[in-house]
């Protein structure tokens, strides 16, 4: 018998990997498929609620707070699979414009001067997240959360210490800034469609994530050190690069999100983003990422940030009072949540 050649009596099923699996019975193993049930539960319910929310301008508004959503949510769901999580994804955003404005004004130099540097900056916030994980042995929990703590009162403090208000001043007439809009902050009208440049963003962002965690060999780096990163490590995987590269990921989607924030509105409010990173993380927990790590998809956080944008604009169509606005988009939320665990069960149990 030659070396290394199977037993005789081999069959089709001595090794599981060898076996053809259904492509039905593929589809119920994707993370993504309870969330793309509660998207169209989602839908359903607010189409008979609400009876501007099918109408075409409200869709494209959907879609734009989907994508607010969304272009963070796709970073921070990687930074999941790959087991680790960051509480200051939210008020990063809120930097990045704060950097890019105040540096450009104060210099008076083009805008762009303030966006590359912001870029740099928020980039090196990411660096300093994943190499403090990585030195320290920390929960990702306690050093993102002290992060979250440092760049809020900095953005607050440096912004009243070069404004002398809690808000930046206005950088709409200096040069460069119509070509940072166009890049960050403009729209395109298709009838009654109003596209913004933000879900064009959204959708690349996903595509270069799926096609990252599916198609290289950093996404099976991501899920091996989710999974269990003493294992991954055993096998050759570098954990420590792979973590710094999620947390720069995290920045580099807040430093997209920051610029669009300056350049939508001109100024910059140095409170906003506190508590923006819990919709990031719930985006790709709906869109079935486990907290433990090791499991989800980019395509499940895009489905997670699309239920979001749907729950959030269909209370306003169906003109409920404000008052309660937050129970219901909570309950709405959880019901999805609850609706994608129950398929992932059955899916699971179709699969055995």
């Amino acid at each position: 018998m030659t070396a290394g050649a199977p037993p005789a009596d081999a069959g089709k099923g001595s090794d599981e990997r060898l076996l053809h699996t259904p492509p039905l019975r593929r589809l119920l193993g994707r993370p993504e498929l309870g969330s793309v049930v509660g998207a169209v539960a989602v839908f359903i319910f607010f189409s008979l609620v609400a009876d501007s929310f099918l109408q075409t301008s409200s869709f494209s508004t959907v879609l734009y707070a989907s994508s607010t959503i969304g272009i963070m949510a796709v970073p921070v769901a990687l930074l999941m699979i790959g087991g680790e999580f960051d509480l200051s994804a939210g008020v990063l955003v809120t930097s990045s414009a704060l950097i890019s404005s105040m540096v450009s004004y104060q210099m008076t130099a083009n805008v762009w001067v303030g966006v590359l540097v912001s870029l740099l900056v928020t980039l090196a916030v990411g660096v300093f997240n994943g190499v403090l994980l990585t030195r320290t042995k920390l929960p990702s929990f306690i050093i993102t959360l002290g992060t979250f703590l440092m760049l809020t009162g900095l953005n607050l403090g440096f912004t009243k210490l070069i404004s002398g208000t809690v808000s930046t001043k206005s950088i709409a007439d200096m040069e460069g800034f119509a070509s940072a809009k166009a890049l960050f902050a403009s729209e395109f009208t298709f009838g009654d469609v109003t596209i913004k440049v933000t879900i064009l963003w959204w959708i690349g962002l996903v595509a270069l994530a799926t096609w990252i965690l599916l198609r290289t060999r950093f996404g099976n780096w991501i899920f091996a050190v989710g999974g269990g990163p003493d294992a991954a490590r055993a096998v050759g995987v570098p954990v420590t690069r792979t973590r710094i590269f999620l947390y720069m990921g995290v920045a580099f989607a807040a430093w997209i999100s920051g610029q669009h924030l300056l350049f939508s509105f001109d100024v910059v409010q140095s409170g906003e983003g506190v508590g923006n990173e819990l919709i990031y993380i719930i985006a790709a927990v709906i869109g079935g990422c486990l907290i433990t790590g090791g499991y989800g998809s980019a395509i499940g956080s895009a489905v997670g940030a699309f239920i979001f944008g749907m729950t959030s604009k269909g209370i306003v169509y169906a003109e409920w009072n404000p008052d309660w606005f937050k129970f219901f988009l909570g309950a709405m939320l959880l019901l999805a949540t609850l609706l994608n665990a129950w398929v992932r069960k059955r899916a699971e149990a179709t699969t055995r």
